[in-house]
Order: structure tokens, then C-alpha cells, then sequence
């Protein structure tokens, strides 16, 4: 042992504890030695879950999703201020400077990218709209509403070990937006580097108690106490999925269970992409880098390459050549760009699945059991030289579309079209990422028709998106991450999507007055008062949901059209053509055009003179639903929405915006946004 050995801590019930015995020991990657030991025996789960329930739960729905936001920004914020330390533990965990940066800095920017879309997407408010207000009866007093709300358990989150710091963020990231404390239970054999992130994130002393509880080691008698108000969200081996998600109070529960697990991606090379056009390149240029980016140790890595059966010598000798780059060594070393596997029982298990794969592929690159090192230290690392097979009738084959060797290691195969490029896809049986290499959009729209259905993300890439292109493998905070079938069939991020997964959608029923003090947004029917100073006159703190203003009617003449034609050019000829006009099955004869009811619209409701709205940011929805002849008379009524603060100073107003004829039908409706004084 080493003498920076040091003893990990468990937190739990707002305190850190640590285990009362049946500790066992983690070891550096890269050296072998022992550097932390790690458990959480003698802790009481039941306890940890109901302080979660009853005293963080209750802190976090009572703030808004705006407030909520504000805590994960300032979390990615603390991350980023003390990444070093993260950067310098990262190291043991056989990560290179490259690796590291995915899993730490990506982790924070997926907080960062969270917070921004609550704070843009989701309300000032604890109550989250689904749809469009359902009409039920004639009168429009009784309608239907679905809403999302708070799940009032916990989130225990059950996380793997190559990505300690991005795997446990970008979970984490979504729930708090959701207002559900988490207990964390990274892996064992990275858990120091998940470990002092926790201890980041609390030292910002931005969460409230219980909001944030973190497991070092087994996770006992946890599941026995769940309740169906929480959810699991676990990334790992399928084998340990099935087991976890097999626990019968998952099922008497009906616990929600998101799993991310065992994926056998696969990328492709497409019929149009030559040696001689660019796709042929960025295509092994990614299935390397797939490879080889921490030590092929991610859920999303390529391990499965096709390539038209007349291109296979071609692409084998183009990832060999690529490969012999690869420097394997001590990551700390300048010129190394791969690092070990994270443990020697990982080493094992990838040597292990390698040589299944070699009882029906060829191995064309590497060894399974030796490797060039560079730098001092790696004798006792678990290294391994980075593995290509060929497999020449991937068609008769079944390991290589069946075992998932998490590693770096891939199996190059032939395909004869098309078709049977997205048949040989799709026999992984599910996978998170697919990717796609060609030029030609009628290959890549029948290619998604035929493998999207199998797989949690398509990525196509070409010379026109390369330069951008984040490519195969790199999960986006605003994107769904998962996959069907072997995959877990579950979701996570995917932007407020994410956040819906911790929260319980409800219909409404009731009356549109009710239903509009629930949601914080008024609906159609719900009260209307107008009494006081226009609403334009009112700061954005004085503005109530619901406040109204009815316009004096404004009559649209044949000469408001013709001139409205002329300045702006707009002549066509439903406004300018009596009998073509009147030809057309959606108008009488001429009629007005839509955006000069827009215009005459803000001329009926708008006070002109300074005051608190500030600017006119943009209209919503906008419909015209009925044409306005000369001659007709338009009014205008104008509703307070919702409202969204947006900082101290200044907040967002939406205003529900109808336009009326003289027969009192719409004409027009639309939501406009103006940022008001606060």
C-alpha cells in the first residue's frame, strides 16, 4: 500500500461518514498499488431515503424551475473552478489529459447546457404545462389540462466507471431541474474522483439538506425500501441491469427504472464514399479515435465497422496505418495518447471477451497480450495494445454482433448493399449510437428508415458537417442519450425531456378559473379582469396572470390595403386581384393581409409613451384563422399569459393576443413576448 493511501467517505444525512468496516481496496490503473480504500457498511439506507423524501425533496420543490437552474449553474460553476483537483485524481484512473476533459469539463458544460434550458424552456414556477388546454364541454367551462409535477421520492442513481465525473453530472444535471434529491452510488474502482466531485459540489453551499447523498460502496437493503414515487437511473453492464431491475419492489412498486447498459455500436462507411472522397477518411479517422478515446472504455464506443465488401483491404490498411500512431503509456507522459483500462479485473474481462471475438474474426492489429509502453511508470498498469479483427462473413458470424469487448478493440467487416449494411446494424440488437459516412442524402434518409428504429442516436457525417461535428460517440446534454433493446431501453438528457423522467405527468380536469391558478398561466375562459391602467403601464411585479385590455375596433378599408400593398411591396394578388381573389376557395374577393391586422392589431393595444415594457422580443403560434374583407371592423384582446423572470431588473411577459371581427369570431391569435421592468 502506498502511503497517500486514503479511506473514502460516504454522505449521508448531511454527513460525512464513513464505513464501519468491510472495506475494500481500490488501485491506480496505471501503477497497480493500492490508493483508496472504500465502502459503506453501517450505513442505514431506509434513513438516507426518507431524509431524502421529507427534507430534501421538500427544499427543492419548493423552488421554482428558474431557481432550481440557478443551483446547477452554480454547480458546473464550482466544478470548473477546482477541475485541477479532479484533473490531477483522474489521472490514477488511467485517463489522458483528452479523457479527463470529456468526463470533467463535459460534465460541467452538461450542467451549464441544463441550467440555460430550464432557464429558457421551462417556467418561473413549480408546475409544468403539457400541451394545449383540452376543450370538454360546450361552454367552455370544464376543459382538460396535462401537467407535470415534482416526483416526491428520491433518485438513486447507480453509475459506472469510465466516466466518474460526466456520468454522475449528467444525471444529476436533469433531476435537481426536476426538484428530486439524488443518492449517488458511483463505481467502486473510480469512485475517488466521483468522490471529491460530491465534495465540490456541497463545498459551493448551494443545495439544500438532502438534496445530495452519495454511496461509496454496496448499496445494501436500498431497494427493499423503495416506493413508486422513485426512480432508478443505473449505467452498466446488462447483466447487472437484469438484476437490479428484477428486485421485486421494482415491480410491486412500479419503480421507474432508466437503464443505459451493454451496447454494441456500430458505424458505417457508405456505398458512395471511396478511398479518394472525404467520407472515406473521416470515417477512419473516427473509428480510431472510437477506439482508442479512453482506452475504448465508453458506452457509445464503435465496436462494430462495416464497409462496402469492395473497400475492405482498402479500410483495414487505413485503420491499421492510424493505428500504429496510438502511443500506449503512463497518460501523464508527453506523447501518449491512450492510457490503461481503468483495472486490472476490467483488463481481464476485455482479454477475456477479445479472445471470443478471435474464435470467428482474424486479429489484424495488436496483441491481446502484450503492449509498448512509453513513460516510467505502467509495469503493473492495466495496458493493453489497442485491437482490430476482421471478420470476413459477418453473416455466419454471431460473436462479434454479441459480445461487447469494453475496450479497445473492434471487428472490421464487409457489407454486399444498403440494405444489408442496416440489416447487419441492426443485429445488435439495440445500440446507443450509430453513425453514417457518406455523401449522398437519399443513401442517408433510407438508412435511418431502416436503423433508427434500433438505435437511440443516428449521427450522419459528411465534409459539409465534419469541421463541427461532435462526432460518433459524444453524447449531447440536449439530446436523447439512450437506446432500445440490448441498450436498456431507457433515456437520459435529452433536454427537458430529462427533466420529465422525475416528474409525474397528471390530467387536469376542472374549470379554465381553477385550472388557471394551478398552472400560473391563464387559460381560455378563466377570468379576465381589465379594470385599472392599461397593462402597459404596469411593472412587471404588478402585472397579475390574467390581466386583460379590450381594444376601441379599428375599420380595415380597401385603401389601408392597397397602401399596406404598395409600401411594402407585399402585391399578391388575393389583396390586390378582385376576381382572382374571389376565385381562390379561401376568400370572398379581395382581403386584407395577415401582417397588416398584425400592424393595425399593435396600433389598437399598444401605449406608445416610455414605460415599463422595454421591448417587443417576438410573437408565438401565430394563426390567421379567418380573412378580413374591406370594409370589416377588427378589435383586439390582450391577456396576461405567464410571466418568466429573466434577472433582477427585467422580466418576460407572455400575452395572449386575439384578434376579433365584428361578428366577434377570430380572426387572428397569437402569443406576443415583451421583456418588462421588473
Amino acid at each position: 500500500m502506498t502511503s497517500s493511501l486514503i479511506t473514502l467517505k460516504n454522505y449521508a444525512l448531511d454527513e460525512w461518514r464513513e464505513a464501519s468496516g468491510g472495506l475494500t481496496e481500490v488501485r491506480s490503473a496505471l501503477t497497480g498499488d493500492t490508493i483508496a480504500l472504500t465502502g459503506s457498511h453501517g450505513l442505514d439506507f431506509r434513513a438516507m431515503l426518507n431524509h431524502a423524501r421529507t427534507v430534501g425533496g421538500p427544499a427543492l420543490r419548493a423552488m421554482t424551475f428558474h431557481q432550481r437552474a440557478a443551483i446547477v449553474k452554480a454547480l458546473a460553476t464550482a466544478i470548473m473552478e477546482r477541475k485541477e483537483e479532479l484533473y490531477a485524481l483522474s489521472l490514477s484512473t488511467g485517463a489522458t489529459r483528452t479523457d479527463s476533459w470529456i468526463d470533467i469539463e463535459g460534465g460541467a458544460g452538461t450542467l451549464f447546457t441544463m441550467s440555460s434550458k430550464g432557464r429558457r424552456e421551462l417556467p418561473d414556477d413549480t408546475v409544468l404545462i403539457d400541451g394545449a388546454m383540452e376543450p370538454i364541454g360546450k361552454r367552455g367551462t370544464f376543459i382538460g389540462q396535462h401537467v407535470y409535477t415534482s416526483l416526491q421520492g428520491a433518485a438513486v442513481h447507480i453509475n459506472a466507471f469510465n466516466f466518474p465525473v460526466w456520468g454522475m453530472l449528467e444525471k444529476l444535471g436533469p433531476t435537481l431541474l426536476a426538484g428530486v434529491p439524488a443518492i449517488v452510488k458511483p463505481a467502486s474502482s473510480t469512485g475517488y474522483v466521483a468522490e471529491a466531485a460530491v465534495r465540490i459540489m456541497l463545498d459551493a453551499g448551494v443545495l439544500p439538506n438532502g438534496a445530495l447523498q452519495l454511496i461509496m460502496g454496496s448499496t445494501g437493503d436500498l431497494f427493499d425500501h423503495l416506493t413508486c414515487q422513485d426512480v432508478v437511473s443505473f449505467t452498466g453492464s446488462a447483466a447487472t441491469a437484469v438484476t437490479l431491475q428484477s428486485h421485486p419492489v421494482i415491480a410491486e412498486q412500479s419503480v421507474r427504472f432508466v437503464a443505459e447498459r451493454d451496447s454494441l455500436n456500430a458505424s458505417v462507411l457508405g456505398p458512395d464514399a471511396t478511398p479518394e472522397r472525404p467520407e472515406f477518411d473521416l470515417f477512419v479517422k473516427e473509428a480510431v479515435r472510437e477506439m482508442t478515446v479512453k482506452a475504448g472504455q465508453k458506452c457509445t464506443a464503435i465496436r462494430r465497422v462495416f464497409v462496402p465488401a469492395a473497400l475492405l483491404d482498402a479500410a483495414e490498411a487505413a485503420l491499421k496505418a492510424r493505428l500504429a500512431n496510438v502511443v500506449v503509456g503512463d497518460p501523464g507522459t508527453e506523447g501518449v495518447t491512450m492510457g490503461p483500462l481503468a483495472s486490472a479485473a476490467q483488463l481481464r474481462d476485455v482479454r477475456e471477451k477479445a479472445r471470443e471475438i478471435g474464435r470467428e474474426a482474424r486479429l489484424v492489429f495488436g496483441s491481446i497480450d502484450q503492449v509498448e509502453l512509453r513513460g516510467d511508470r505502467g509495469k503493473r498498469g492495466a495496458f493493453m495494445s489497442p485491437l482490430l479483427f476482421r471478420a470476413d462473413d459477418p453473416w455466419r458470424a454471431s460473436l462479434v454482433h454479441d459480445v461487447e469487448a469494453f475496450g479497445p478493440v473492434a471487428t472490421l467487416m464487409p457489407y454486399r448493399d444498403l440494405d444489408d449494411a442496416i440489416e447487419l446494424a441492426n443485429r445488435g440488437q439495440g445500440s446507443l449510437a450509430l453513425s453514417l459516412f457518406t455523401y449522398d442524402a437519399a443513401v442517408a434518409r433510407d438508412f435511418v428508415l431502416g436503423a433508427a428504429a434500433y438505435h437511440g442516436r443516428v449521427v450522419l457525417i459528411d465534409r459539409d458537417c465534419a469541421t463541427e461535428s461532435t462526432g460518433h460517440g459524444s453524447p449531447l446534454p440536449m439530446l436523447v442519450h439512450g437506446g432500445p433493446g440490448r441498450a436498456g431501453g431507457g433515456e437520459e438528457m435529452g433536454g427537458i425531456r430529462g427533466v420529465k423522467h422525475y416528474m409525474q405527468r397528471t390530467a387536469l380536469q376542472g374549470s379554465p378559473r381553477v385550472l388557471s391558478a394551478i398552472t400560473g398561466q391563464w387559460l381560455p375562459g378563466a377570468p379576465r379582469p381589465a379594470e385599472g391602467p392599461h397593462p402597459f403601464r404596469l411593472r412587471f411585479g404588478e402585472l397579475e396572470i390574467g390581466r386583460a385590455f379590450d381594444t376601441a375596433s379599428r375599420i380595415v378599408t380597401l385603401e389601408d390595403i392597397e397602401h399596406f400593398a404598395h409600401f411594402t411591396g407585399d402585391t399578391f394578388y388575393a389583396h390586390m386581384d378582385e376576381e382572382a381573389a374571389a376565385a381562390n376557395p379561401f376568400f370572398p374577393g379581395r382581403v386584407a393581409h395577415g401582417y397588416l391586422l398584425l400592424a393595425f392589431a399593435a396600433g389598437l393595444f399598444v401605449d406608445p409613451a416610455p414605460g415599463p415594457v422595454l421591448a417587443n422580443t417576438g410573437l408565438d403560434s401565430l394563426r390567421f384563422t379567418k380573412p378580413v374583407s374591406p370594409g370589416e371592423a377588427i378589435k383586439v384582446s390582450l391577456t396576461v399569459k405567464a410571466k418568466a423572470r429573466r434577472n433582477e431588473g427585467v422580466g418576460e411577459v407572455r400575452w395572449a393576443v386575439n384578434i376579433t371581427d365584428s361578428t366577434d369570431e377570430t380572426v387572428a391569435a397569437y402569443e406576443l413576448l415583451t421583456m418588462n421592468a421588473a
